[in-house]
Formats: C-alpha cells, structure tokens, sequence
C-alpha cells in the first residue's frame, strides 16, 4: 500500500510579489541581458561590491517581469533543508514546509541568492539540477521531482572583493551562469539616484557623489571599500532630516567603511573639503 503523502503548505504566490517598481537607472546592457537570459532559462550571477545596487537591480527586474521575487541572504548555516524544506510538526499532523527555493520552483519565481558565497558549499550542489538543461528539483525527503517551470530564474550575486580561498565559488558552480559585473555607477547616474532615494536636491547629491568619489580613491591606502551608493542614499535621508552635512558624512562614511584611526582621520579631511 503506498504511503499516504503529508499536506504540503508553501507560502502563497503574493507573498512574493514586487508591489511597487523599485527606482533603478541603467547604466549599460544589463536590462537586455537579464530579459534574455530570462527567456533562454539561463542563470544569473551579479557581481560587485557591496550597496552598488545588484539587490535593487533583480527587485527591478522582478517587477519589469513581473514576476515573484524570492530572496535568500545567505550565511555559513544555511543548510539544503533551509532551501528545500523540512517536515514539522503543525498540531497534531505531521507536514512538510517548502523552503524558499522549492517555493519559487512551485511559484515560477526568480530565485535571489544573496552573497552566496557565504552558504556552505555543500548546500550549493542542491541548485546543480535547476541550473543546466534539466531545471528539475529532486525532493528527496518527499520522494518528489520538480520540474521548473518557464517563468522560474535563479539568480545569484557575490562581492569578489571578499573572495578567498575558503569563500568562493567552485567552478563546477559558476560555469552553470552568465555573469554581470556591477560597480558603483557613473557620477551623473548615481547623483540621480542620490537625489531620487534620499529626496535631496540635486547639488548637494552632486557634492556627496564627488567626495566618495575622493574616498573611493583611499583604497589604495588600505581602505578594504569605497563609499557604496545605498551609504550615500544614507548620509542624504540623514541631511533631509537636519543632520548638517558634515555629521552625515562621519556617520555614514568615516565611522562606517573603517576603524582605523589614520583612514577615519583621511576620510575626514576628504569630507571636510566639500562640507
């Protein structure tokens, strides 16, 4: 007699949804290469650094799409149980409770993994069937096999400027995607985006974007990373609020990117030549 399968619940479709598109400029061809890699069921790999806008940009497209978005922000705990699912207990039954990537499989979502690196690497192989001609999920646990539908996309997206030996992804991993780098965008770009998100006027997101572009140059002082542009959208939603500009800068800027005494004294003595 076959066994009785278990209630399957998994989160509704609207839980999913991108309500409102997010505000996001492009800066080149990535708009047209997502959509395409969209269409020919191909996986996604964003890099770039940290807050240059790689999660906005798949929020974009989630909604230009108009599709669910599902997103995972990865860590070193994150298990294929996590991602797939488990049985638990509800009540007095006993059901299982898809994970996010067996919902998004179910929902024909995008799948965002974020900073993926930082999952174990044994918990990565689970995504291998979904991400070459097969697009299938085997649920082990349910005896089970899900074959994704067209409207499903994974995506994922790392900072290479955290990479090392022990955090990276296995080729057997990467060569599964097509890949867009992001950085920090053009200054008229990003001025646009400080002014739009932080509800600044423009000249003073000009002069924000001009000193990070200075700071961004201590990297090669030691500085690990430059001002990202969602710090910028920071300092700018503080200045709205009363904070004088200089006081903004050191909250945002100086105290955040560094503990070092002699690169917090160098970020400060960029800040102060514009504020």
């Amino acid at each position: 007699m076959p066994a009785v399968q278990p209630p399957i619940l998994t989160p509704p479709v609207d839980d999913f949804r991108v309500a409102d598109a997010p505000f996001y400029l492009p800066v080149g061809g990535e708009v047209a290469l997502f959509e395409n890699a969209f269409r020919a069921h191909i996986p996604v790999l964003l890099k770039g650094p940290t807050g240059c806008g790689k999660t906005r940009f798949v929020s974009y497209m989630a909604h230009r799409l108009g599709r669910p978005l599902v997103t995972v922000a990865c860590h070193e705990d994150l298990s294929a149980s996590d991602l797939v699912g488990r049985y638990l207990l509800h009540g007095d039954d006993t059901v299982w409770v898809d994970g996010p990537l067996t919902a998004a499989v179910r929902h024909g979502a995008i799948l965002y993994l974020d900073e993926v690196v930082e999952a174990r690497k044994d918990t990565l192989v689970v995504i291998h069937p979904l991400t070459d001609h097969r697009r299938i999920l085997p649920i082990e646990k349910l005896g089970a096999l899900l074959h994704a539908p067209d409207d499903f996309l994974l995506v994922v997206s790392y900072n290479p400027g955290y990479q090392s030996v022990v955090k990276d992804l296995k080729q057997s991993t990467r060569q599964r995607f097509v890949a867009l780098d992001f950085g920090y965008p053009p200054p008229d770009v990003e001025e646009a985006v400080v002014a739009s998100e932080a509800g600044v006027d423009p000249a003073l997101a000009r002069r924000f974007v001009a000193c990070a572009a200075r700071i961004r140059n201590l990297t090669s002082r030691g500085l690990e990373e430059g001002v990202s542009t969602r710090l910028l959208v920071y300092a700018g939603r503080l200045v709205r609020l009363g904070t004088p500009p200089a006081d903004a800068a050191a909250a945002a800027f100086e105290r955040v990117l560094t503990d070092d005494p002699d690169l917090q004294s160098a970020i400060r003595e960029v800040v102060a030549d514009f504020f």
